[in-house]
């Protein structure tokens, strides 16, 4: 079911039956409509501001539970695109979309393969899916893996081959000591029988018992620690199933760790109380942080479990069991946030990544590692090096990470609260839980500012930044992002020191009288189209509007890329074809900042025009004209940088006319 709220509908409305940039404001809508929507899982009021809700699809009957809204174990994760099809994943496995009529998505295949968090990424007719939990089985069954050390267990990489994606074939599995939580595909120029996997794990290491090899030791008492390191998988193309590690790089080896903030006073207190009815009633709870947190079953179940199998019993753990893990909980967690080091130093940084985007059109990386952003040298591709970090004590988590297309500038997320807390209410910071950006020159990155979602959320929306994508408009940095519970923001980062949100989408919180996990995980713009994979209610298709931020011709300009495949985190160098709706989208950018005296942007749309009309020598002899005289316009106009773009577009049709 499909909600608006009658401000969203007049908002859209508008939008549909505007065409010139010149009758749009770039106020944006007072009081602000995400403010006060309703509450509902399938029918919350929604809103909306220069983007359009194109279709919702609910997940498929074996990814939702219809009795409890926010089911944890049914939650939609990330997407990765291939031809017509959005493979799209999810805690219980995997679901594929054909999107050919983006307005009534069908499900081409569903196969239910619990493991969490099912991070999904595709190259020509394979795809790779992450495992971390422990659920997570080898044969991709539902019931589970009941023993703390299991051969059945799959905690890596899933191999399939989907030559016919409706029917995916298991070819192998990749284990690694910590599971994958979010994986990145990587290609080499230099390398083109094989494709690479940086995986990045950030659960406990698991025993030696189950994987060989395995260590959780300090990386000083222990050369084969699997902490401070990453895992590059290589993939042979002709023979996937010989995929198998070829390196461990410790990418974030000598790291202290960096300052951090404190959590806001309300979550401090929140969290006290919640600790303490645990306790009443018998649970384990330790300090995270500075903050007091209640230990998940899963975690206390695998404690006790080791225990009972140390001491040599079996069967079900007694009283001094529980006393003793009581006793040992905190040190046990410390261990895991901040592993032990001998000597006096600092503590040390993080032991993981959480995301690496890598661009290898400029032989680089930006990994998003916990406590630090790093800038990764990637050239030598099963071999990433460290070659920069910046750190923020306004951050909490650095979560992924976005290049621009010409690699000057970075932008990092940071989840703080882990994404399933409300981190954008009224009372938030706003540098907290926001995108840090920060321009790039070699190997140095420099803060520039920061942005967050405008609209404060409630208490009852989870709600951080977290996974979005470039739009191909040229000459700009634009970038679609989800926000979870905040919804799908579109902003403007072309100045990095003045970041603005030009659109928007949001719907109503879940409940609201608790908070329920939902909200968009992720925003990526797929062939003229921003598809989000909404946690709790399925897929959302939307489409941008014509505004006074953003041209039709620049919009028709984005449409002219065109991806046969992506994977987010495996940025692709956008080239725009010699067209006369990219020069035009320069003229918008021009007139719209006022680069260009208007007498000059109106003679040279009026000279465009013309040449468009005319063909063969006519046509190249008006454009050679164009270039010549935007050459010498210039010399006087205000963005220099920009005319000399346009300049080359005009010069490039011109070579290209017939």
């Amino acid at each position: 079911m499909k909600a608006h709220s009658w401000y969203a509908i007049v908002l859209l409305s508008v939008a549909a039956c505007s065409s010139s940039q010149r009758h749009f404001s770039t106020a944006a809508p007072r009081p602000d409509p995400r403010v006060g929507l309703r509450a509902g899982w399938m029918d919350a009021a929604q809103a909306a501001w220069n983007m359009r809700l194109v279709s919702t699809t609910q997940p498929s009957p074996s990814f939702i539970n219809r009795s409890t809204p926010g089911d944890f174990n049914y939650i939609n994760s990330d997407m990765s695109f291939t031809g017509p099809y959005v493979i799209q994943g999810n805690f219980a496995g995997v679901q594929v979309w054909d999107i050919t009529d983006p307005k009534s998505p069908r499900l081409h295949r569903a196969f239910v393969c619990p493991g969490s968090q099912s991070d999904v990424s595709v190259y020509r007719k394979l795809l790779f899916v992450s495992g971390e939990a422990l659920n997570g089985r080898t044969d991709c069954g539902t019931q589970g893996v009941g023993d703390t050390v299991s051969h059945e267990r799959l905690r890596g990489i899933r191999i399939f081959d989907i030559t016919d994606i409706a029917s995916p074939r298991h070819i192998t599995d990749v284990q690694t000591c910590r599971g994958s939580h979010t994986h990145t595909i990587v290609t080499s120029p230099a390398d083109t029988a094989n494709v690479y996997i940086y995986v990045s794990g950030s659960a406990p290491v698991r025993s030696p018992n189950e994987l060989a090899g395995c260590s959780s030791a300090p990386l000083d008492s222990n050369p084969s620690s699997a902490l401070f390191r990453i895992e590059v998988i290589q993939v042979p193309l002709a023979h996937p199933e010989q995929a198998h590690i070829v390196s461990s790089p410790r990418i974030f080896q000598d790291l202290v760790a960096p300052p951090q903030h404190a959590e806001a006073p309300e979550d401090i207190a929140a969290a006290a109380k919640a600790a303490a009815e645990a306790r009443a009633k018998g649970g384990f709870t330790a300090k995270l942080r500075g903050v007091e947190i209640v230990l998940g079953p899963v975690f206390v179940r695998g404690q006790l479990d080791s225990l009972v199998k140390a001491r040599g019993g079996s069967g079900a753990p007694t009283g001094a069991d529980s006393a003793t893990l009581r006793a040992s909980a905190q040190a046990i967690v410390d261990r895991i946030v901040n592993p032990p080091t001998r000597g006096s130093g600092p503590p040390p940084g993080p032991t993981q990544c959480h995301d690496i985007t890598v661009y290898p059109a400029i032989g680089l990386a930006g990994g998003a590692c916990g406590g630090y952003g790093l800038l990764l040298d990637i050239r030598d591709v099963a071999n990433p090096k460290r070659i920069g970090a910046v750190a923020d004590s306004n951050f909490s988590f650095w979560h992924s990470a976005t290049f621009n297309n010409d690699g000057t500038k970075i932008l990092f997320t940071d989840e703080w609260g882990g994404g399933l807390q409300p981190r954008c209410r009224v009372t938030d910071k706003p540098e907290w839980g926001a995108d840090a950006i920060f321009t790039r020159s070699g190997s140095t990155m420099t803060f520039k500012s920061y942005y967050k979602l405008p609209a404060p959320q409630t208490a009852f929306e989870n709600c951080v930044a977290h996974n979005g994508t470039l739009i191909p408009i040229p000459g700009r940095d634009i970038m679609a992002q989800g926000w979870y519970q905040g919804g799908v923001s579109v902003f403007d980062w072309t100045d990095p020191a003045h970041p603005r949100e030009i659109a928007f989408f949001d719907r109503g919180p879940m409940d609201s009288t608790k908070l329920l996990g939902a909200g968009s995980w992720s925003a990526y713009w797929y062939n003229g189209y921003i598809v989000s994979s909404e946690i709790a209610r399925g897929l959302d298709i939307f489409e941008l509007q014509p505004s006074a931020f953003i041209s039709r011709n620049e919009l028709d300009a984005a449409k002219l890329i065109h991806f046969d495949y992506l994977n987010a985190q495996d940025q692709q160098q956008l080239v725009w074809p010699a067209s006369f709706v990219v020069a035009r989208a320069y003229l918008d950018q021009l007139e719209r900042a006022n680069g260009l005296a208007p007498d000059k942007v109106a003679a040279a749309r009026k000279e465009l025009a013309a040449a468009e009309q005319a063909s063969g020598q006519g046509r190249r002899d008006a454009l050679a004209q164009l270039a010549t005289q935007l050459k010498a316009d210039a010399q006087g106009a205000a963005d220099q940088a920009k005319l000399g773009i346009l300049a080359g577009t005009v010069t490039d049709l011109a070579g290209a006319a017939r």
